[in-house]
């Protein structure tokens, strides 16, 4: 039989043959905590299946990855393990009308975040567990049938070691040392979960009651190690939670059906949460063990409202097959941005989205790999790749097109339809649009081929003609271009904004019209007349997905008063689209260097600003000409210390410039003040350098050579917890050495020794812009080793990996010729490797584009 990887075609056919009515688990995790023996630990995993069959004498499987498994019955039948099992899916032959399987396997605890991870606290030594399925590693903990359109009710049953707690979807008892949790909902099998271990555990309730008198009250509770405790602000988890329940049943009119609300913050966490109805768990670097900037809190707040609106968009209505992923995802990321604007304090949260959200959008839509809407993901690796920005951002900012096009009462009553004929069901695109089409009165078809069923963005740019005169708009026309790749356009409903200077100096609109953009080239007859404008910006409001261009006139006015810009999220706009033209090696790389350290010290929005930074680092390391990066690294430094000592003490646009200026550090001047910084011997005023910025500061300066390994030795002593060890391993391994980087090397490729934590830390503290000749002998060991990484290591590994170490710092023609010759000798790679090595060339063509257009304005 096939191996680990499920097709759509295999999942479709067991589809069509089975439905499942429930499910029993028993888990027994007291193997989790004491001395294994220098044997692989493992637990025990009883799982009993009830399920149907509507062709009896036919055969299909169930899935189970495990290391052995002790027995299998099937209809009181004793199967034999060894003729029945693969190491991935069990034989099931000559199936009943009505079936009832019970397995009983020995499962293996997770290192890399998949299945059930076991995390061993460095601080304290307690042990803490928590599951992780997305898309099928269920498999790994239980045996099931891993697809989500086979859905079914869940019982679990957990004997953990004394003096634990444990959490699943329901609520749950200890009784008689097991923990017994009531029945769920019918459910998918890759949002169910256990959470298990000593964690920290606040509770709170949310109370609503409805317009007919009933009453729903929902138990909430919150958790995290317990060495995070000190550092865990519950009390704004529940307020956000409180304020999005609220704004949910404010516009979706369906109670939260999943009972209580649990939310865990996990260690090595590979994601950024999952939706497990009842019991969401997240990365546990939401909370913030130092001084952070809203722009962070307002991501957190994201993060929670995204993953509360999958409650009903993925869990009580999920998809068929991963195909329609965007189903869930799509519609979650709109609404974390729509319920963090409409309930929470972060009312700019639309600023962040354009901004940051969106750039990774236009990054996936622009790669080869670049895919629809609704995708085609023929297997489970295919699906594994599609959580990317296409899924996720490209959807929601679609979401918000649709929005303008059809009208948000029309759009939020599809939803409540869509929720009630479909809950505890499966769909696909169809059943969305057919609701849709019935609250909007329009025909969907059209509008979703053209966004929903196509790849790629579009480019917009205005062309302004002015009166002989030259102080009115004689005609303004908006040109629409697509790639010769994906050659779609698109129908956009769009703002156009006409700004110019008021004699003051800011830069503000005097003029928006909403208009319709289909064709090549559309006319906006309604601003003929007006005053000619300084600048014109042709996505005002962040409407449509596009890359917004300017005419001449705009981009000459950008260069010099950008700054002035009043209206934060056209200011936004501007930058993104400043960004989308240095990556498209429209403008060099040193020119948005100029304009971020002459305009990033008058932004206000903090989300923006970091990003900025995190722009202009990028623009250096990979698009700047290599003759010039010394310089603009100089410059970059000079300008971050400049705005680092004027900015208002103690505010967060003082730790936003001191978090900049330590990643662009490297003269020996700079990276003494650092070490001063850290050892207290020099101040700046309101500036606290709290153990997270102990740790950004020690990075370049171990980078640099300036902190050797008895320094972070002593610093780990200093912060002796799991988030230190991290930090510790990533500065390790940022060392200027070639026994280091051999060393670094062998653990994350040759070895599976590193959890998947660390061996991400390991990765990012290998990688470094600084050292490009001391890392370049890896590049062909990179492609000499790659295909056997896919195959011997878990997925996550894989990507990790295959994403992390490629050779993008290498960015010579030489090595475009080495990917192109591996992608040419591996033909019959898996696909999903071919698909991010393919990824890291584009990055790397990209690259070299914009390194030549950077050269060119030094001629």
């Amino acid at each position: 039989m096939p191996g680990e990887n499920l097709s759509r075609d295999e999942a479709r056919e067991r589809a069509a043959l089975l439905s499942v009515d429930g499910y029993e688990v028993s888990l027994d995790l007291r193997s989790a905590v004491g001395d294994a023996g220098g044997e692989p630990r493992t637990f025990r995993s009883v799982t009993t299946i009830r399920f149907r069959c509507n062709e009896p004498g036919a055969s299909s499987f169930a899935d189970l990855v495990a290391p052995s498994v002790t027995s299998v019955s099937l209809n009181g039948r004793d199967l034999d393990p060894g003729e029945v099992f693969d190491g991935s899916r069990i034989l099931l032959e000559d199936l009943a009308a009505e079936n009832e399987l019970v397995v009983d396997a020995q499962c293996a605890y997770s290192r890399t975040g998949e299945g059930l991870h076991r995390f061993v606290d460095p601080e304290d030594g307690e042990v803490y567990l928590y599951t992780q399925y997305e898309p099928a590693d269920a498999r790994r903990v239980f045996a099931n049938f891993e697809q989500p359109d086979l859905k079914a009710p869940y019982r679990f049953e957990v004997r953990a070691p004394e003096g634990w707690t444990v959490w699943s979807n329901g609520t749950g008892e200890l009784a008689d040392g097991v923990w017994r949790f009531a029945e769920t909902k019918p459910i998918s099998t890759y949002i169910t979960c256990v959470v298990a271990g000593p964690y920290h555990y606040v509770t709170d309730t949310y109370t609503r009651t409805f317009e007919d008198g009933t009453k729903l009250e929902i138990p909430l509770g919150a958790m995290c190690r317990k060495g995070l405790a000190p550092h865990f602000d519950a009390d704004d988890v529940f307020l956000v939670t409180k304020q999005g329940l609220d704004f949910f049943h404010d516009h979706f009119d369906y109670p939260y059906p999943f009972g209580k609300y649990d939310q865990a913050f996990v260690p090595e966490y590979n994601l950024g949460a999952m939706e497990n109805p009842g019991l969401v768990t997240f990365r546990e670097e939401y909370i913030f063990r130092g001084k952070v900037t809203q722009a962070s809190y307002e991501a957190r707040a994201n993060v929670i409202l995204h993953e509360m609106a999958h409650m009903w968009f993925g869990d009580l209505v999920t998809m068929e097959w991963w195909d329609d992923l965007w189903l869930k995802e799509s519609f979650a990321d709109f609404m974390g941005t729509f319920a963090n604007v409409g309930a929470t304090r972060f009312k700019d949260a639309w600023i962040t989205f354009a901004n940051r959200r969106k750039a990774w959008a236009y990054r996936a839509d622009q790669l080869p790999s670049t895919h629809p809407i609704t995708a085609d993901i023929r297997d489970l690796e295919d699906a594994k790749l599609n959580f990317d920005g296409i899924t996720y951002a490209k959807g929601a900012s679609v979401l918000k097109q649709l929005v303008a096009y059809v009208g948000q009462d029309a759009f939020l009553e599809g939803s409540r339809r869509y929720f009630k004929r479909n809950a505890y069901g499966n769909t696909r695109l169809g059943d969305l649009l057919s609701v849709l089409a019935e609250t909007s009165g329009r025909d969907m078809t059209a509008w979703a081929a053209s966004w929903l069923q196509t790849a790629g963005v579009n480019s917009l740019t205005p062309q302004v003609l002015l009166d002989t005169e030259g102080g009115r708009i004689a005609e303004l026309a908006i040109l629409q271009e697509a790639p010769e790749s994906h050659p779609e356009l698109r129908p956009h409903r769009i703002a156009v904004g006409l700004y110019r200077r008021t004699p003051e100096g800011a830069v503000e609109r005097y003029a928006r019209v909403e208009t319709d953009v289909h064709e090549p080239r559309t006319v906006v007859a309604e601003l003929a007349g007006a005053e000619a404008p300084e600048l014109v910006l042709v996505n005002d409001d962040d409407l449509t997905y596009c890359k917004v261009r300017f005419d001449e006139t705009s981009l000459v006015t950008l260069r010099s008063h950008l700054g002035a810009l009043t209206d934060p999220l056209a200011r936004a706009l501007c930058w993104s689209a400043l960004w989308n033209m240095t990556r498209d090696a429209l403008l060099p790389a040193r020119d948005f260097v100029d304009l971020v350290l002459r305009f990033a010290g008058r932004e206000s929005d903090i989300g923006v600003l970091q990003m900025l930074h995190a722009w202009a680092n990028s623009a250096l390391t990979h698009y700047a000409a290599p003759d010039w990066r010394e310089t603009g690294g100089e410059l970059l430094a000079e300008g971050a210390l400049r705005e680092l000592r004027e900015a208002k003490p103690g505010s967060e646009h003082q730790l936003a410039w001191a978090r900049f200026f330590a990643s662009v550090a490297s003269a020996e001047p700079d990276l003494k003040l650092l070490a001063d910084l850290l050892d207290g011997t020099v101040e700046i005023d309101g500036l606290e350098v709290d153990q997270e910025l102990r740790w950004a500061f020690l990075e370049p300066l171990a980078a640099h050579g300036a902190a050797d390994e008895s320094v972070l030795a002593a610093e780990l002593v200093r912060d002796d917890t799991a988030s230190g060890k991290r930090h510790q391993v990533r500065c390790l391994a940022a060392r200027p050495s070639a026994p280091v980087k051999a060393q670094a090397w062998a653990q994350v490729v040759e070895s599976d020794a590193l959890s998947n934590a660390l061996v991400e830390a390991t990765i990012s503290g290998f990688q470094q812009p600084s050292q490009r000749e001391l890392t370049a002998p890896y590049a062909q060991l990179y492609f000499a080793a790659i295909e056997r990484v896919w195959r011997e290591r878990s997925i996550q590994i894989g990507m990790d990996v295959v994403r992390g170490l490629f050779p993008a710092y290498q960015d010579r023609p030489e090595t475009l010729d080495a990917t192109d010759a591996w992608l040419e000798a591996h033909r019959d790679a898996a696909p999903a490797l071919r698909r991010l090595v393919l990824e890291a060339r584009d990055d790397l063509a990209r690259a070299l584009r914009a390194q030549e257009c950077d050269a060119a304005a030094d001629r």
